[in-house]
């Protein structure tokens, strides 16, 4: 169950099991313990964590026996202090509770401690067992208060502070460095600012800061390039106090320094490194655990990599000896001695390279390199003959020169090649040929052998296999592979493994990726379900909401199912409901635990069902899955739990109505006072930073908390672009212009360099080529600003060492064309090529990067019209174009017209589903592909199995509606989640409903999984199957659906079945939709954005209880109109209040308020509505006959 934070609640149960003071006072400060008399006192002052630190140490020496909580009470009175048990349980509990809200006062009260309070304190924080207090009937577990303090917001940040201020005066250094470890390892990098790292201690013992320091290496990716170069500067000024050298000629840097150093060894100079005695460094490389060192230094620069192998040149280790080359980590990386370089050591070095791809930047050096060493390795031999040792350089290897690799040497070299990963499509289509060619049948053994080329196995071949050996593949050691595979190709796997449709035995078994590739037919044809076997697998939502149904038939246990991996996505609102107060509350855990995967219609369930049995303890992030007003009346006083709650989740999954988020925010804002004045509240607001609206991002931030709100926003993933103008003008007024800015400033934008012009970023091109390039390689994917693309442009053109000579290609001289380095380096910034400037480019660029220039989301159609061109120059017309050629083109097929297309060799569904994987195609370029394949493969529309209709992808849409029905429903049941998918024309869509009814039956039969499994196919309804669609299953259409559905059609929804639509379906209806609708229906859409619950009578907001006389009785409300009660009435009992609110059965109250009825009850039924409070969580519902007459009580 979730609760708020109680980190001292505890303490104040001493007093519960011994309840009554004494009526005696004798002379009580004699009798009590001094200690005891001590936390007596402060309790009197109000002092109560200091009070618990006295408990906790006087318990640490004491045994506590039943009469000392009578002695402390006692004192109490003796004192003359008022205290009953309850008021001191009350200002206990309220007062340490509120600490945890109140970092800045928990720091202040630490302060405050003196040192033998303190050091129990630490010693407290420092334990790692979960030890308990035990007095006699009452048990304090300070384990769980440890845990609590150390995972709330901002508390973390004040015993960080307190710990460096005295902890080391108090305490040895060694359990304080044990300190500063729990602290800072169950803390955001934010933590660690440059100011903070100015207070660690600089005259700690060797062992002490050995320990530190190995902290601070296992944060290293976790803080800022600012703040690991203010470690580096603490961690090099102490070792520099323990060298004692006074020869400035004699470098600090020893051996064992630079162990100690590890990762921020990367932050030497290059002058200091150039110092490094060769006996030490020989020594250094000489550690065992050197080479692992060495293996992390990911973000090492060329200059500084190529520094340390200089001066490991000069030590006596030999740089062309394979054992040397091994101990070099990823310094092999920039290795540069190539002269008289043998074959030999060539491949060595190939073979160590393979862990370059972990560098943060320089990949084209890599590369570059990576090609040299090719060259040097294959001197004076073949390819066939050198294939099988040239690790993965073998990528970089072009499509003419993999075709000229004999079956035989592909066989050869097969356990190399099939580890190698980073082949583009083409390449393992090309491989996979070769080595087939040699084995002749694909079978098991074949198959396990082929690894990461598998993915170049053509889907109609994978279907040819044997059933038994698919089976035999699924379930082995390699079919991690198999999530490599197009979706084609794994369709094609389970089509052939499920013997054309008939249930399988081992579909449980399959991988956990796979398995979403399991239609909902073969699902339901599954006889073996078992909550155990779905734990680790990836699951569709409607795969999740059928199981659940099917297993919590069987499962009686609801920690079974909830516990069971991604089935909680299948809980439904019914299942919620079905709940016990008692299970819901204590499972709701695992929903919380599980918040990411659950979909805002299963948040706004599981809301309603907490304020119906629980409000008091609602979590306070559930409060924004419920209508505004219940976030809008949240008390001042509840703001920070509020803030920790919410902050530590993700608005946007619980929230997609904007107005709704806005409202939130403005709550945010409300309880901050606009402000956000220091890293405390950066702490407790967490992630609603990435929602602060651009006016308080302008002034509302301190100066004191930028750097730590700066942090945080980097982690946003979708900032608006009012937001990134108010950032944007911030970094500028806290940094200054961009030409002022250290590399450290730069390298910590990251992402935020987008924001800036190009002539801002001028500078930066200039003096940070590689943290600009470094930066557009982490965008790859993204469509980055164009300002931003060309300044990038403008830094590799600057660095790239080419000059104008004459034109290899005619026309083109005095253009400087792209080099294949250049296309590399510049990813999605090769959209700043002019069209000219690609026709220019010679072919062997071309052939070598026509993968990476496909990948290239933002080419105009001019520039993909040039590189289809260079392509017909090379490859001739597209009717002799190769499958791995189409394959290859990636985007630049979107340049094909309608004739050029009816050209390719279509015959492959491989090469069908590599076009129809890419968005963008016109209607008739749609028809062409789609009738190409039916054309060279010779299928009719009635042939096509399941794996085709998968690759066709978007083409389907391409159909004729009389060529629809002609698709074999065997085939079409078992692709219907993918086909829904597609956004096709309405007709089309009607087409494929028709084919989903033959499955699933008629609309009305259906169920929220199959709802859900058709995708935009359940668009295809027709206005009378809409209408009368339950309105329950409408949370269960996908939201694209809903916005596929016409609009002439969605206004045919009842406003009753649109308030049931949820906060996702209804936040997908489109603008059109909505000018449709009457009244009613738009009230019920605003209903079902703001989190309404359907079940309307449970929807009464907090402020909703009968109005009070100043008398304190419950004011009596006479409704104006005669009052008639039919049928059984609810009356819900306020436990607290003891008023009584009417609601008929079925009926909504009236909004904003409730109806107290006078109404003559028995005395029964005053028992039974005066149950001890708790005995039922929330209101109590007393069931009444016609006349109101008393009945049993009822939950």
């Amino acid at each position: 169950m979730s609760q708020e934070p109680t980190m001292y609640s505890l303490f104040l149960f001493l007093f519960l099991s011994h309840g009554v003071a004494s009526h005696r006072a004798p002379d009580t400060r004699q009798d009590l313990h001094p200690l005891l008399q001590k936390m007596a006192e402060e309790i009197i002052q109000g002092s109560y964590l200091n009070a618990l630190l006295d408990l906790i140490q006087f318990q640490s020496s004491h045994v506590w026996t039943a009469d000392l909580s009578h002695r402390v009470l006692a004192y109490l009175h003796s004192r003359n202090v008022a205290f009953t048990i309850p008021s001191l349980q009350a200002a206990m509990e309220n007062h340490l509770e509120r600490r945890l809200y109140e970092p800045q006062k928990l720091l202040e009260d630490l302060r405050n401690t003196d040192v033998q309070q303190f050091r129990t304190a630490m010693k407290c924080i420092l334990e790692d067992k979960k030890d308990r207090l035990d007095l006699k009937d009452v048990v304090i577990d300070l384990g769980e208060i440890r845990e609590q303090a150390l995972q709330s917001p901002g508390v973390n940040r004040s015993l960080l502070l307190i710990t460096l201020e005295r902890c080391f005066q108090v305490l040895n250094s060694l359990e304080c460095v044990e300190i500063l470890a729990k602290v800072l390892r169950g803390s955001p990098g934010s933590l660690l600012q440059p100011d903070i790292i100015e207070r660690l201690p600089r005259g700690l013992r060797e062992d002490a800061f050995k320990n530190l320091s190995a902290v601070f290496k296992d944060l290293y990716d976790q803080i800022s390039a600012h703040s690991q170069r203010a470690l580096y500067s603490w961690m090099s000024g102490v070792l520099q106090t323990y060298s004692n050298c006074t020869d400035d000629s004699v470098s600090w840097v020893s051996a064992e320094n630079l162990w100690i150093l590890g990762r921020y060894m990367v932050h030497l100079s290059f002058e200091e490194i150039t110092r490094i005695s060769p006996i030490e460094i020989g020594l250094f490389i000489s550690y065992d655990n050197a080479t692992k060192q060495l293996d992390t230094v990911y973000d090492i620069t060329p200059q500084l990599a190529q520094a340390f192998l200089g001066r490991i040149g000069s030590s006596s280790f030999d740089m062309r000896n394979t054992s040397t080359i091994h101990r070099l980590g990823l310094l092999v990386c920039f290795y540069d001695d190539l002269e008289s370089l043998d074959a030999a050591m060539a491949q060595v070095l190939l073979h160590q390279m393979i862990k370059c791809s972990r560098l943060r930047g320089f990949q084209a050096g890599v590369q570059q390199l990576k090609a040299d060493l090719l060259d040097i390795a294959t001197d004076n031999q073949t390819l066939n003959e050198t294939l099988g040792s040239l690790s993965d350089a073998v990528v970089g290897l072009t499509h003419r020169q993999l075709e000229s690799l004999s079956p035989e040497a592909v066989h050869g070299a097969i356990s190399t090649l099939s580890q190698v990963s980073g082949w583009a499509k083409s390449q393992a289509i090309i491989l996979s040929a070769k080595y087939l060619a040699q084995e002749k049948v694909l079978s098991f053994s074949t198959v396990h052998q082929m690894g990461t080329l598998l993915a170049g196995v053509g889907a109609q071949a994978l279907h040819g296999m044997d059933p038994g050996d698919l089976w035999q593949l699924l379930r082995s050691a390699v079919s991690h592979h198999l999530s490599g595979l197009s979706p084609a190709q794994q369709q094609s796997v389970l089509r052939k493994a499920m013997g054309a449709g008939d249930p399988a035995p081992g579909i449980m078994e399959l991988h956990r990726d796979f398995f979403t590739e399991v239609s909902l037919f073969h699902l339901q044809s599954e006889p073996g379900l078992s909550t155990t076997m779905l734990k680790e697998k990836q699951l569709r939502r409607s795969q999740a909401l059928f199981l659940y149904e099917q297993l919590s038939e069987t499962t009686r246990s609801p920690e079974e199912l909830l516990s069971a991996g991604q089935l909680v996505k299948g809980v439904t609102c019914s299942h919620i409901d079905a709940m016990s107060t008692d299970s819901f509350l204590a499972h709701f855990q695992y929903f919380e635990n599980n918040l990411s995967l659950l979909s805002p219609h299963q948040v706004n369930c599981l809301a309603w069902k907490y304020w119906e049995v629980s409000r008091s303890s609602v979590p306070p992030f559930l409060l924004v899955a419920l209508p505004a007003r219940y976030v809008a009346s949240i008390p001042a006083s509840q703001c920070v739990p509020f803030l920790i709650s919410l902050g530590k989740r993700q608005l946007d999954s619980l929230v997609l109505d904007s107005h709704k988020k806005n409202l939130v925010i403005r709550k945010v804002q409300q309880c901050l006072g606009d402000s956000i004045a220091d890293e405390y509240a950066v702490d407790i607001v967490g992630n609603s930073l990435c929602h602060l609206p651009a006016a308080m991002i302008n002034t509302g931030i301190s100066p004191k908390a930028w750097a730590t709100v700066l942090h945080r926003l980097r982690g946003c993933p979708d900032l608006g672009p009012e937001q990134k103008a108010a950032v944007r003008l911030r970094l500028l007024e806290e940094l200054g212009p961009p030409g002022n800015w250290t590399a450290e400033m730069t390298e910590d934008l990251g992402a935020f360099l987008t924001l800036f012009t190009g002539e801002e970023l001028s500078p930066v091109a200039t003096k940070f080529p590689d943290i600009l390039q470094q930066t557009a390689s982490h965008l790859a994917g993204t469509l980055p600003p164009e300002e931003f693309l060309g300044a990038v442009f403008v830094s590799v053109r600057n660095s790239s060492d080419r000059s104008l000579g004459s034109a290899p290609v005619p026309g083109c001289h005095g253009v400087v064309a792209p080099s294949s380095n250049d296309i590399f380096r510049l990813a999605e910034a090769n959209v700043c090529w002019a069209p000219e400037d690609l026709l220019c480019m010679d072919g062997d660029t071309f052939l070598r990067s026509v993968e990476l220039l496909g990948a290239v989301q933002g080419f105009s159609h001019a520039q993909l019209m040039a590189l289809k061109e260079k392509a017909v120059q090379l490859w001739d017309t597209p009717s002799h174009w190769r499958a791995h050629q189409v394959v290859s083109l990636g985007r630049i097929a979107l340049a094909l017209n309608e004739s050029e297309l009816q050209q390719l060799d279509l015959s492959s569904i491989d090469t069908v589903a590599s076009l129809s994987q890419q968005t963008g195609w016109a209607p008739g370029q749609m028809k062409s592909i789609l009738q190409g394949f039916l054309e060279d493969s010779g299928y009719g529309i009635q042939d096509l199995k399941s794996f085709h209709l998968v690759g066709l992808g978007a083409t389907l849409c391409a159909m004729n509606i009389t060529e629809i029905p002609l698709i074999k429903i065997s085939e079409f049941r078992v692709v219907v989640a993918r086909i829904g998918t597609l956004f096709c024309s309405p007709h089309v869509l009607a087409e494929f409903k028709k084919r989903a009814e033959a499955v699933f039956g008629r609309p009305t039969e259906w169920t929220s999984s199959v709802l859900q499994e058709l995708g935009t196919i359940a668009a295809g309804l027709t206005k009378a199957e809409l209408r009368l669609l339950d309105k329950d299953l409408m949370p269960y259409f996908q939201p694209s659906a809903i916005k596929c559905l016409p609009d002439e059609i969605f206004k045919e929804l009842s406003a009753q079945q649109i308030a049931s639509l949820g906060p996702e379906n209804a936040a997908a209806v489109t603008h059109a939709q909505r000018r449709r609708l009457g009244a009613a229906q738009l009230q019920s859409l605003q209903r079902a954005l703001d989190g309404a619950r359907t079940r309307s009578w449970l929807d009464a907001p907090a402020s909703a209880s009968p109005s009070r006389t100043p008398s304190g009785a419950p004011a009596v409300l006479v409704p104006r109109t005669p009052l008639r009660v039919r049928g059984p009435v609810f009356l819900n009992f306020g436990q607290e209040t003891g008023e009584i609110a009417f609601n008929r059965a079925g009926e909504e109250p009236p909004r904003g308020r409730a109806f107290p009825l006078l109404i003559p009850f028995s005395a029964s039924l005053m028992k039974c509505a005066r149950r001890p409070q708790g005995s039922v969580v929330g209101k109590e519902r007393l069931a009444l006959g016609l006349f109101g007459l008393a009945a049993p009580c009822w939950r």
